[in-house]
């Protein structure tokens, strides 16, 4: 992790007006994929999977399994009665843990709901909320199991009113879902859970299969191959959008603890190789400080490896002022920002672009990633410049409501027919003009 100083430096590091899917694929992969689908290119690769899944259905959601990851599935839905199993295999503890965090999160996301309906009912504003009918959850899997993805993804989802919750998940090497998935896909509320996963995944939820019903919306994070597919399907159905590498940038000063802000670089770096941990610091002093509490740290981490190559895409930028840093945290416009200065929740107002806002030393980002209560699926790569969190209003739509009666259009019809035939829209005109005739005779 290497340190700059200076305002200038630090802006043109952390700018990144283009924002781009970044589809670059290691020399390994793309030889795979050329043996596969006889391209190198990751999205013609998806694009092909996305079609057999459209003219094959589950013999291809079963055909793709085979030959991309080397699972055999027989039935592709996970049974109530392995749901109810999984239980016995988790520690209680976990259990515990899990409905906690179900707890927080569906109390905050009612409580949104709550704002939302208020303040379309209380509004004479002609609209009406309804909740999307199926929506389909991508859960990350395969080698590891993220209970905490289930839980930030469907509660929402049920909260909002869904009816119909599809979770999707890479199976392990035995086929099966791990069983502390299950238990989460249930705490959350009776989600139905299919052992499928990658691209072919996202194209059975979009377009459906004999055993997959296709769904309303797609949301969840996933790896480059289910971004693409995510991306390639949008239009067919919705999105929640197009999470990339996780990122945390940190605003510190001199009273910033340097073995948090280490332990949260840390933890950022540790998701992933491509993860991304930014600090932007008013003092130089400090920064040293913090460096060397980071390696510290890292000497007794067991995933030390990723973290490595992750920080060596990090930064520590030193600063003039908490202005300056301000200004370089809305350009970088981070999934995660950490407020670890003096007077912290007096800034909050400052900030225009960000995914989630943690605000003084303990408010760790790893309480967002599992415990706090809003969800952990963030705008990623810049895009928190507009677009925002997952949440309750991502699973409902709003439809517009136009009753008006003779009155209220004999006051508003001229208008309307002067700019319809201004548009040279003549049928558009008469339209209001029968209804102006038909009220005159009465």
């Amino acid at each position: 992790m290497i340190i700059i100083e200076g305002f200038e430096k630090a802006k043109a590091r952390l700018s990144r007006l283009n924002i781009e899917i970044n589809q670059t694929v290691s020399p390994v992969l793309q030889s795979r994929l050329r043996s596969l689908f006889g391209t190198e290119d990751a999205e013609m690769a998806v694009a092909k999977i996305i079609a057999e899944v459209r003219e094959q259905g589950d013999t291809a959601l079963k055909d793709l399994t085979r030959r991309i990851d080397g699972i055999e599935l027989g039935s592709l839905e996970v049974s109530r009665k392995e749901i109810a199993d999984a239980y016995k295999s988790v520690p209680l503890e976990m259990v515990t843990a899990l409905k906690t965090a179900a707890e927080r999160v569906k109390g905050f996301y009612s409580a949104q709901k709550r704002l939302i309906w208020e303040k379309s009912l209380n509004r004479r504003s002609g609209q009406i909320v309804r909740p999307l009918e199926r929506v389909g959850l991508y859960v990350p899997g395969g080698m590891a199991s993220y209970p905490s993805t289930v839980l930030m993804t469907a509660i929402p989802a049920r909260v909002a009113g869904v009816r119909d919750v599809i979770i999707v998940t890479p199976p392990a090497k035995s086929g099966s879902v791990p069983p502390v998935t299950l238990v989460a896909a249930d705490i959350a509320g009776d989600c139905r859970v299919f052992a499928i996963g990658g691209a072919q995944a996202v194209a059975a939820l979009a377009y459906g299969t004999e055993s997959v019903p296709a769904v309303d919306k797609i949301c969840g994070p996933g790896n480059i191959f289910v971004m693409l597919a995510k991306k390639l399907v949008f239009g067919a159905v919705d999105i929640d959008g197009l999470e990339g590498p996780s990122e945390l940038l940190i605003v510190a000063d001199e009273t910033a603890d340097p073995v948090f802000c280490a332990a949260d670089l840390l933890a950022q770096a540790e998701h992933d190789a491509m993860a991304r941990a930014v600090l932007v610091i008013t003092s130089r002093r400090k920064a040293d400080e913090v460096l060397a509490e980071l390696n510290r740290q890292l000497e007794t981490l067991p995933r030390r490896q990723i973290i490595d190559v992750s920080l060596e895409n990090g930064l520590i930028a030193v600063v003039n002022n908490v202005d300056q840093a301000i200004t370089l945290a809305n350009l970088y416009a981070p999934e995660h920002l950490g407020l670890m200065v003096d007077g912290a929740s007096d800034l909050i107002g400052r900030f225009t672009n960000a995914g989630c806002v943690f605000v003084g030393g303990y408010a760790s980002v790893v309480t967002g990633d599992y415990i706090a209560g809003p969800s952990h699926v963030l705008p990623t790569g810049g895009t928190a410049r507009f677009s925002s969190p997952l949440n309750v209003g991502d699973f409902m739509k709003l439809i517009d409501i136009v009753n008006i009666g003779r009155s209220e259009l004999k006051r508003i019809a001229s208008a309307a027919i002067t700019i319809a035939r201004a548009e040279g829209l003549e049928a558009h005109a008469r339209a209001l003009e029968k209804r102006l005739e038909k009220n005159r005779k009465r």
